[in-house]
């Protein structure tokens, strides 16, 4: 849980990061040992809230369940489920912002996407959008969500501050998937009616080009490092490789029976695909674009999903109603009983959450924290402004992370 004892001073692993302050160690010390921040020639309280929940930071895996209606979250340390989270009619998609804090389900018989804050596991809004949402992408920076919506043809753009829809994108028949490039500058969205792969321009949220690939596209990725994307063609049981470069295919690799999901290890070396009516995954090779081995899993395997470590991908058996766990390393299976008729899957660092608030009619200035106990720094420690409060994340890459206590600078 958040610290809210002594506080210790700001040090090579007590971070101070208000905007465009130098360093005033002995002053802020001094400051801090009487719970006050210095401003000027006066002072204001510094306040700590506590989390929404104790917790500890750790990787979790949110699986929409099309049957009940529900988001299972799989503790990915014990593959045990820690909550179920009621959401809108048939949930098919799942992304979760960068940052871990939020994740977005798209609800395909409701037209909406319900927010899930990832602290507390509760759905916070639902944001309509366009006609039997599919699937959803967020972008590289956190602001924006993209949705497909099928029976419209068309994408929802998410202003992820407002939690409204911004504009609304054409495309082409029976949108599937979506995928944001790792720059953020494009969006791919699989055309499942029409054969193609629209290419969205994100700054000016414009369809810049139409690619032909296989019958029927459903999954797409972008690799790491966004020279390619793959994506996976249910009715002609392969893969296209797109250069994004030139907007082009430059190959295509014969996978299972009806591929659907598709998703490339952190490292970039091996992608794996889902193949819904031959029950396995195709592990292909991508420095050569071949198919090195083929998993049994479960029936009907939809999507997939690697842990942010990549040692184990995360596989949703929608006919047989549970989940497989891959290890990476041996490519034995795991499986886990949870949900009914799984279909989206993501994975995410969640971190732990706590704010310091300036008192009602100031506003915020900076702010920072301070190391507050626990022998390791924390290693993902992000201090941030939202609203008229400074919110740390803390995440040090393991159950027994080092406790922080937040601190927010505060100007009449």
């Amino acid at each position: 849980m958040i610290s809210r004892g002594k506080r210790q001073l700001p040090g090579p692993d007590r971070q101070d990061t208000s905007p465009g302050r130098p360093p005033r160690w002995a002053a802020r010390a001094r400051a801090l040992a009487a719970g006050l921040v210095l401003l000027g020639a006066g002072a204001l309280p510094v306040t700590a809230a506590a989390p929404a929940r104790a917790a500890t930071s750790g990787t979790f895996a949110y699986i929409a369940n099309a049957g009940s209606n529900t988001v299972s979250v799989i503790n990915a340390a014990t593959n045990t489920v820690t909550t179920t989270i009621p959401v809108g009619t048939n949930p098919e998609g799942v992304a979760v912002s960068p940052d871990g804090t939020r994740a977005y389900v798209t609800n395909a018989l409701a037209n909406t996407v319900s927010v899930i804050n990832t602290t507390t596991n509760t759905v916070t809004t639902t944001i309509p959008v366009g006609t039997t949402p599919f699937a959803v992408a967020v972008s590289p920076d956190g602001t924006r969500a993209y949705v497909t919506n099928t029976s419209s043809s068309n994408v929802s753009v998410i202003d992820t501050a407002t939690n409204t829809v911004t504009t609304t994108i054409p495309v082409g028949t029976n949108p599937d998937t979506v995928a944001v490039s790792p720059d953020g500058t494009t969006a791919y969205v699989t055309n499942a009616g029409s054969n193609t792969v629209s290419v969205i321009n994100t700054a000016t949220n414009t369809v810049t080009t139409t690619i032909p690939v296989g019958t029927n596209p459903e999954g797409v990725a972008f690799t790491p490092d966004g020279t390619r994307a793959y994506v996976t063609n249910a009715l002609a049981n392969t893969v296209s490789v797109i250069n994004t470069a030139t907007d082009t295919v430059t190959t295509t690799i014969p996978v299972g029976s009806v591929p659907q999901g598709v998703a490339f290890t952190p490292d970039g070396t091996t992608a794996y695909v889902t193949n819904g009516l031959g029950n396995t995954v195709s592990v292909i090779n991508t420095a050569t674009d071949t198919v090195t081995t083929t998993i049994p899993v479960g029936l009907s395997p939809f999507a997939v999903a690697f842990s942010p470590g990549g040692t184990r991908a995360y596989v949703t058996n929608t006919n047989s109603s549970n989940v497989s766990v891959i290890d990476t390393a041996t490519d034995t299976v795991t499986t886990l009983p949870f949900g009914t008729s799984p279909r989206g899957v993501a994975t995410t660092r969640v971190p732990v959450v706590a704010t310091a608030t300036c008192p009602a009619g100031h506003v915020i200035t900076g702010g920072g924290y301070q190391q507050s106990g626990g022998a390791v720094p924390p290693v993902e420690t992000t201090s941030r402004p939202v609203g008229n409060t400074w919110q740390i994340l803390a995440d040090n890459q393991n159950t027994n992370y080092t406790n922080v206590t937040p601190y927010a600078v505060c100007a009449p």
